[in-house]
């Protein structure tokens, strides 16, 4: 008898939830009930399948979005070890004024926690919505660079982990992330 596949679910992590602990961890949404209609992998829920689940790239509580819970050893490598190779994509809505040459800054050229940024892909979808497309953010990233440039964050929304969409998944829901797929 071989060994089950070790599980890995995405889940889009709603506003007012803590990716790893805390009063109301996101993993709590894992639930059978809570899977998204529109997974399409044929994988039936097992109960093994909802247990040691291990939250990586989290998301700050007051952030919605992609998130990604394991058992599979091979994945946790490849989300922290190669963390900084793997792009993530944000939507973030903004409130005030940019400063001049504020968009070039946020392409390239600010510090966070006393160390230079890398570049990063940053554009206007519209008025009040900037995408960010960056490698290895940290938790209150994204909101100290727009603080820099003179903006608030409204809100902020991860839909995208390297290759993999968020989607058109509600918030609170999940699907499995099918075995051989890559990030």
């Amino acid at each position: 008898m071989t060994a089950p596949e070790p599980t890995t679910i995405l889940l889009h992590k709603p506003v007012g939830f803590d990716a790893i602990e805390g009063s109301r961890p996101a993993r709590a949404l894992v639930t059978p009930d809570a899977r998204w209609e529109g997974d399409a992998t044929g994988i039936d829920p097992q109960d093994m399948h909802f247990v040691r689940l291990t939250p990586l790239v989290p998301l700050d509580r007051e952030d919605s979005g992609l998130m990604v819970l394991t058992q599979d050893g091979r994945c946790w490598r490849r989300l922290t070890e190669d963390a900084e190779s793997i792009e993530h994509e944000y939507i973030v809505e903004v409130s005030g004024e940019i400063r001049p040459w504020g968009l070039q800054r946020l392409n390239h050229g600010l510090r966070y926690r006393r160390r230079e940024l890398p570049p990063c892909k940053v554009s206007w979808q519209n008025e009040i919505r900037l995408r960010f497309a960056i490698k290895g953010a940290e938790p209150g990233q994204l909101r100290d660079m727009c603080a820099q440039v003179g903006l608030g964050v409204v809100a902020i929304r991860r839909i995208r982990i390297g290759k993999v969409p968020l989607g058109k998944m509600p918030p609170g829901t999940w699907r499995y992330f099918p075995v051989g797929e890559k990030f």
